[in-house]
């Protein structure tokens, strides 16, 4: 069977240090890419504590592990279903770390001969669940993480987002058992797109570089490394075929367009760095657009004006099989509580709106608790997925009700979320904790609401778009 990138969960994903944004927030967000219709939920687990520890069984591919006694609280957003694993994807936990897993990679034929992937090892849908609520540090994540893939083995290639407020950190899995991580520089970003990423590992930088205990002795041995005056990780360990070119680096082209607009580049390129500095300082809006972006202002938009081959020749940013898209943002100078916000757009990035979540929330809105494969109206997922389907239908004619839509929301959550770090920075303990889950929720409903509102006037806009009207001429 050929191979097809579509058949795996395929997302993008920005990292960014707490110098290179206009707040001093670390960032990591990801668009998570695998089914048209195939609901999320948020849900926030409950610090624990165990008299034992726990025992994690994947039922996806049987992956065990044995976990701490104590368990952070954290944020997560599971599938609708556990049938074929758990899947939180992105969080933020009580320590003030926030982790993203996965970005799906591909390692070449080369180095999985000598290191095949572990049937039963960690995969994504494991990972936040047995990472994020036991690390007290990004590095920790890190760590963490890198220590299990080396014991146990993992059974995909992956790249994994973490960051506190200090730092922000990239691991990527290269085969069974060997793995590397770089730390994003505090005044740069990364834009990643379903391929191993990092370049050079400089093995003398401890505290910029982290990576599997033998991975040098393991290339070495057995031949593996084409320029052996360096290291360089995506050339020893990835892809650079036809779908590369296809599929992932047009969209890291477009991200380092919009970000660095100066730079010429072209969007089949496999030279394309991994981490540069924009050229400007990155605010909130940036990452929206990036994660929500479809070529725009390039032939290769499929709702611009390029030929058809243009519009349909690369794979976009934001697309029909997103779930959901994610900005986990830990902002400087603030309580733990209060500097994480969890933003999460449900459905369809471009035709969706980020809604904050404090870190420090014990609770969700009941609609971001429900939604299975098949609508309803109760469901957050499915009234966000369906506005993109209503605008579908006429992109041209019903678009800009949308823009109007999620731009009034968007200033709308803007204040009531400034308003309400005000508010929650007079309180402590319980009282902090409850005003903040009282907010998140309310700006939830806020962004619910004003999508019931858009239903509305697209359902009327298009009673009248339908191909069985007829415009009688004035003349019969």
């Amino acid at each position: 069977m050929p191979f097809n990138k579509d058949d795996f969960s395929a997302c993008t994903s920005i990292l960014a240090g707490k110098k290179a944004t206009i707040d001093g927030s670390t960032i990591i967000a990801r668009n998570e890419d695998s089914k048209s219709a195939w609901p999320k939920h948020m849900q926030i687990h409950a610090h624990k504590e165990y008299s034992e520890p726990q025992k994690f069984v994947s039922p996806d591919n049987g992956f065990k592990l044995s976990l701490p006694t104590v368990r952070a609280k954290y944020s997560a957003t599971p599938e609708w279903t556990d049938k074929f694993g758990v899947f939180e994807e992105d969080g933020i936990n009580e320590y003030g770390v926030a982790m993203s897993a996965t970005e799906s990679a591909y390692a070449n034929e080369r180095v999985l001969g000598y290191d095949p992937l572990v049937k039963d090892g960690i995969s994504e849908e494991a990972m936040l669940t047995v990472i994020l609520p036991y690390v007290h540090t990004a590095r920790e994540g890190v760590n963490r993480l890198g220590e299990i893939v080396e014991k146990y083995g993992t059974s995909e290639s992956n790249g994994v987002l973490f960051s506190d407020q200090n730092e922000v950190w990239y691991l990527e899995t290269g085969s069974g058992h060997q793995w590397v991580a770089q730390r994003i520089p505090d005044d740069s970003y990364a834009i990643v797109a379903n391929q191993l990423a990092i370049q050079e590992i400089d093995f003398s930088q401890p505290n910029n570089f982290m990576y599997a205990k033998n991975i040098r002795k393991f290339v070495s041995e057995n031949h593996l490394n084409p320029q052996p005056n360096s290291f360089n990780f995506r050339n020893i360990f990835g892809t650079h075929d036809l779908s590369d070119e296809i599929y992932s680096t047009p969209r890291v082209w477009y991200g380092q367009k919009v970000f660095n607009p100066e730079i010429k580049q072209e969007p089949m390129s496999q030279d394309l760095p991994f981490i540069r500095k924009a050229d400007r300082l990155l605010g909130l809006d940036d990452f929206k657009y990036v994660l929500g972006s479809h070529f725009q202002d390039t032939p290769y938009d499929p709702l611009g004006f390029g030929t058809e081959e243009q519009k349909h020749k690369f794979r976009p940013i934001s697309l029909a099989k997103t779930q959901e898209s994610h900005i986990l943002q830990l902002r400087p100078e603030l309580p733990t509580e209060i500097a994480g916000i969890h933003w999460l757009a449900m459905g369809v990035t471009a035709e969706s709106i980020f809604i904050p979540t404090y870190a420090g929330t014990t609770d969700v809105h009941p609609a971001y608790k429900v939604g299975q494969q098949k609508y309803s109206n109760d469901s957050a997922y499915w009234v966000y997925k369906l506005v993109g389907v209503l605008v579908d239908g006429h992109y041209t004619e019903l678009q800009g009700f949308l823009k109007d839509a999620q731009k009034n929301t968007n200033i709308a959550l803007s204040n009531l979320l400034h308003h309400s770090d005000q508010e929650a920075l007079k309180l402590t303990g319980t009282k902090c904790t409850e005003y903040l889950t009282q907010q998140s929720i309310k700006m939830q409903q806020l962004g619910l609401e004003n999508m019931q509102q858009l239903i509305s006037e697209l359902v009327t806009a298009s009673t009248d778009l339908s191909v069985l009207n007829f415009k009688t001429d004035a003349n019969l």
